[in-house]
């Protein structure tokens, strides 16, 4: 007899659920969002858009000229912008870099035209002087206890006293010719080189050097840093000495272009504006926090904005406006997004 083929019972599938038409969204919702807190995409953006703009509704802002102009305009930004950054990494701030800007371009008219001092050693005289400035500012900050918005409005103001009283507020006038003078101020190009090159130095020292892991060290958690070895004060002195320098070398460099020296000008809109360089950037004012490229982006975002409103015809006093809002707008992004990152670390520890 024929036993019963039994067969084994077959398992029921779930129907697959159905797939929301927004499922796809969400990872490049998420991914989007991660770009975008990356401060130095969201600004460059920003540039993107203002460019595209003042370029279609002008025809005299995309051209070979105003680029020139735009980038003669940028460079001591980026440059002093940079130096900013490490300074404000380190959690201080220094108020007497446009000082520092003005007046040791006068430094070395003085030693070449007056006292015959050979260019070039005149130069590496006035940037020496600019570090032995730079010492000062660090030695009366850390040493001292001093805080550095005090200690740089002080010598920012004793700097500028001594170039009215060594000048008798007496332009001058700072002509190099010859292939020297190309090099430093004359080529169309000469000072938005030479500002990228001392933006390549300062993104080397604060993030691909030892030093620069100091300086994140020290501006995140002071205490911390100094417990663990890093030598705190000697570095946030070598941050004011660097800065200090940076702002001489573009200061000389802005004199070779224009070949004027003008004792009426305290640098101060130029150390305005490179500290709004690099809190639009990116760098926290609080410290322990800073992007040179951010920085640099950022000075680009100023040029494009002042030059293109002025080719517009727009009153000077909107981009004080405009600059305004910035800062705010990019503060409030720092904190957001720090606190965001504060969030979802709390999140991967759990």
């Amino acid at each position: 007899m024929a036993k019963p083929v039994t067969t084994a019972p077959i398992a029921a599938t779930a129907p697959a659920p159905p797939t929301s038409p927004d499922a796809g969204w969400a990872p490049a919702g998420r991914q989007l969002r991660r770009v975008l807190e990356r401060r130095e995409i969201a600004i460059f953006l920003v540039a993107v858009v203002l460019f595209v703009y003042f370029s279609t509704t002008t025809s005299a802002f995309a051209t070979v000229d105003n680029m020139v102009t735009m980038t003669q305009f940028m460079a001591p930004i980026a440059a002093i912008g940079a130096a900013e950054a490490v300074i404000l990494t380190t959690g201080e701030v220094d108020l007497s870099s446009g000082t520092a800007f003005i007046f040791f371009p006068f430094v070395v008219y003085f030693l070449w035209a007056n006292a015959g001092v050979p260019l070039v050693a005149a130069i590496l005289v006035a940037l020496a002087c600019a570090a032995v400035f730079g010492l000062l500012n660090g030695v009366l900050t850390t040493m001292f206890g001093l805080p550095s918005f005090v200690t740089t409005l002080a010598t920012f103001s004793a700097l500028y006293g001594v170039m009215l009283v060594t000048s008798n507020s007496v332009q001058e006038t700072f002509s190099l010719t010859g292939t020297g003078g190309n090099v430093l101020g004359g080529y169309s190009w000469s000072e938005i080189l030479w500002a990228l090159g001392c933006v390549a130095f300062i993104f080397y020292l604060l993030h691909l050097s030892r030093f620069g892991s100091h300086v994140v060290a020290a501006g995140g958690n002071l205490l911390g840093a100094a417990e663990a070895g890093v030598p705190v004060q000697r570095v946030k002195i070598w941050s004011f000495m660097m800065i200090s320098v940076i702002s001489a070398f573009i200061g000389i460099i802005d004199a070779a272009r224009i070949t004027t020296l003008d004792p009426g000008n305290d640098g101060t809109q130029e150390m305005f504006y490179a500290i709004a360089a690099a809190i639009i950037g990116g760098t926290a004012m609080t410290g322990g926090r800073g992007t040179i490229i951010g920085s640099l982006i950022g000075a680009l975002v100023l040029g494009i904005l002042y030059d293109g409103l002025d080719i517009k015809g727009v009153n000077a006093s909107y981009f004080q406006l405009v600059l305004g809002v910035a800062i705010l707008a990019a503060m409030i992004a720092n904190v957001q997004l720090r606190r965001a990152a504060m969030r979802r670390w709390r999140s991967i520890r759990r």
